[in-house]
């Protein structure tokens, strides 16, 4: 763990509180649009939420475990204020422009909830496993073992909030199967790129975010 000054530590929250936020927005919207790809029913949200985990493992790396859980905590209710209002402003894929957030719509919010239960629920896993095995000689066990449980947990838990018997036709009935194909999807990019993308990210925030003399390095 780094240790950091107050301006240091002021500004690194800020950043990775916004990547979660920027990160959760983004796949709500994509998780609208569905396709398929060999047969198998997916959605474009596949391949953006597992970078939430490198965010969060990034987080995990830099502030420890209790300070981790705050950013959590502080993330996710912007995101689900944020994630309902996109929603229903670009609802589909479609702009339905402004004057669509003066009517309640209850597809949308379900959406968003279901986002803030399954992103709540499978970081805290994440960090939890993540913390366990940080300290193991291999460098890359707890962030891969750590994505593979959390991204178990919140896929479950969002298709299940999200689509489970939904005034969405097509999601109401291919939501488990969109969902397995969705986690396949999410182990491919998090053990793909997730691995590299953590260690060059690492890499930036030691230099550019916070500043560290080149003799300090992380724990």
């Amino acid at each position: 763990m780094l240790t950091l000054t107050t301006e240091q530590s002021r500004r690194a929250l800020l950043v990775l509180v916004g990547l979660h936020i920027v990160i959760i927005c983004a796949s709500n919207y994509l998780v609208q649009l569905p396709f398929q790809i060999f047969g198998f029913h997916t959605t474009w949200g596949a391949f953006s939420f597992p970078f939430v985990y490198l965010a969060t493992d990034l987080t995990v790396r830099i502030f420890g475990q209790r300070a981790a859980r705050r950013i959590v905590v502080k993330a996710m209710f912007p995101a689900l204020l944020i994630s309902y209002v996109m929603g229903v402003i670009f609802h589909q894929g479609g702009f339905q422009g402004l004057t669509a957030l003066a009517e309640f719509n209850n597809f949308v919010f379900r959406i968003a909830f279901a986002s803030f239960a399954a992103y709540l629920l499978g970081q805290l896993m994440d960090i939890t496993v993540f913390s366990k095995l940080r300290r193991t000689r291999s460098w890359w066990v707890a962030p891969a073992a750590s994505t593979l449980i959390g991204n178990l947990v919140d896929t479950i838990v969002f298709f299940g909030l999200a689509f489970y018997a939904s005034g969405d036709p097509f999601m109401a009935e291919h939501w488990p199967e969109i969902a397995s194909v969705d986690y396949g999807f999410k182990l491919v990019v998090s053990l793909g790129l997730f691995l590299p993308a953590y260690g060059v990210l690492l890499k930036v925030l030691e230099q550019r975010l916070v500043q560290l003399p080149a003799q300090q390095r992380l724990a």
